[in-house]
């Protein structure tokens, strides 16, 4: 558990379900912060094809995908992945999250972060992990500094996200100083 209510777990292929309802009912909430989709991603179908391409990255070291769910009905609330996964002397990636709109404000986030930057670190043997939040997502750059996340960087035009080439505010944690694993 991550916090009382919420587990994080590996995404599974049963997962698309799931994932496919919660995506629908935070897609208003959402489109602020997210790319243009096609209306297939929000399918059941449309969830394993992203699942199956997730799990394939995680086969190939290259991703770790997780999923928030309630811990009385399994129902799930978000996600979290940790890709971009580049060792040698880079030893970093990028997380991408997400949480349910009725879930928000409750450290959901915040404990998945904490949560995937140890296994970063421990499992994994990262030296850093890296997020972009759009420049006026106070919410999730606040998640990212309660996760112990400092800003170093600003990208314009970064993603093309609800319409048009937004410029993100650039984060990064950093998990130890130790050589990268040979």
């Amino acid at each position: 558990m991550i916090i009382d209510g919420v587990e994080m777990r590996g995404v599974t292929l049963d997962d698309a379900a799931g994932r496919a309802e919660v995506l629908v009912r935070n897609r208003e909430f959402m489109a602020p912060f997210e790319p243009d989709r096609p209306e297939e991603f929000y399918t059941e179908a449309g969830q394993r094809t992203v699942i199956e391409a997730l799990l394939a990255d995680e086969a190939g070291g290259r991703a770790r995908p997780f999923i928030l769910v309630e811990t009385a009905t399994g129902a799930p609330v978000g996600i979290i992945n940790l890709g971009s996964i580049v060792l040698g002397p880079l030893c970093s990636a990028g997380v991408g999250y997400w949480v349910d709109q009725k879930w928000n404000g409750k450290g959901v986030a915040t404990a998945a972060l904490e949560e995937v930057c140890r296994i970063a670190r421990d499992e994994v043997g990262l030296h850093r992990v890296f997020a972009g939040t759009l420049v006026d997502n106070v919410a999730s750059q606040r998640v990212l500094a309660k996760a112990g996340f400092v800003e170093y960087g600003l990208a314009p035009r970064y993603l093309h996200i609800n319409g048009a080439w937004r410029d993100h505010r650039l984060f990064q944690r950093l998990l130890h100083d130790n050589p990268p694993h040979r």
